[in-house]
């Protein structure tokens, strides 16, 4: 396994929406990486700049950011396909793929499948550096920009910024002097592609915790009626725990529960959905357990009081809306 960090730099449509082709909102013209070893030293590069087929003419705001333009891109540019196809065969037969945020490896799918290229395998894990990086020195885990981890690393050279290259360079130094440790147990799933069955449901303990990918549902309610979905288990055993806290929704987009393990205590679950994207309105689960402490337990406990509190006073003020709307006429 060779750690493979990247980055890419990507352009879209100038005129906005109206210019935008439906398979690829986001064009790739440059792929810079590097190639770690054990101890993540630099021991290869990579890097292509990519002739734009779809947009020829880069955004005015993604133009401000480049140190090159179009007239460098038609010059030394290369097809996407032919530039892909290189940066795999240079990966190598099993590459740990490394970048800074989420984005890239999405993209880098989405530009393959509007060339039908071979896909990925699935599922597909990677190492969001920078989510490792939020993880270990933020308390609340928040990411900030490579920019900032670089500045705080004391890392920053006389290298500009938002080049695939220089970016490449500077998240793989920002996981070499960080202190990040060994990070190979710190992976997560790219969710490009997802499962389409039972059968294919993804489920990880690693790193303790445990992800989980659900296949598809045709809502919320229909999969959290899935058991094995609802249930809590712990990360430690992979026991089935007694339920302490039911599904709420702790935030806007995730839902939470609690359960105890009589070995290991407590674990909370959270649970995302998220759109399949095509012509349907199915959705599938992103899961994840982790143990908490007692002092959390009663956080979010406190949350969920809080939670059922609002939506009480919500329903109150409807109901005397509603006989105030009769008795005026």
């Amino acid at each position: 396994m060779s750690y493979i960090v990247f980055d890419l730099e990507w352009n879209q449509s100038p005129i906005g929406q109206a210019g935008e082709h439906p398979r690829m909102p986001f064009e790739i013209i440059e792929i810079g990486a590097v190639k770690l070893d054990e101890n993540y030293n630099i021991i290869d590069e990579f890097s292509r700049l990519v002739k734009p087929r779809i947009y020829t003419k880069i955004h005015k705001v993604i133009r401000q950011m480049l140190s090159y333009d179009e007239k460098i891109l038609r010059k030394d540019g290369i097809p996407f396909k032919q530039a892909c196809s290189e940066f795999l065969k240079w990966c190598g037969d099993d590459p740990a793929f490394c970048t800074w945020g989420s984005s890239d490896l999405y993209y880098l799918q989405n530009n393959m499948d509007f060339y039908y290229m071979k896909k990925m395998i699935f599922p597909l894990k990677y190492y969001n550096i920078q989510q490792i990086y939020a993880d270990k020195y933020d308390p609340e885990g928040n990411i900030c920009k490579l920019e900032k981890a670089v500045e705080d690393m004391g890392l920053v050279d006389s290298e500009p910024f938002h080049t695939a290259m220089n970016d490449a360079r500077y998240t793989a130094k920002v996981l070499e002097v960080s202190g990040l440790g060994d990070i190979s147990d710190k992976f997560t799933f790219d969710i490009y592609r997802h499962p389409k069955k039972f059968e294919d449901r993804v489920e990880a303990f690693h790193d303790d915790r445990i992800d989980e990918i659900s296949e598809e549902f045709p809502s919320k309610r229909a999969a959290m009626a899935d058991k094995s979905l609802s249930t809590i288990k712990c990360v430690k055993c992979g026991r089935k725990t007694g339920r302490k806290i039911k599904w709420f929704p702790y935030t806007g987009s995730t839902d939470m529960a609690v359960g105890k393990c009589l070995y290991h205590g407590f674990m909370a679950g959270t649970v995302k959905c998220k759109q399949v994207g095509d012509s349907t309105d199915n959705i599938f689960i992103l899961k994840k357990t982790v143990p908490i402490s007692r002092a959390e337990y009663e956080h979010i406990k406190e949350r969920e009081r809080q939670v059922y509190a609002k939506k009480r006073e919500k329903e109150r003020q409807k109901r005397e809306a509603a006989r105030a709307a009769v008795a005026k006429n």
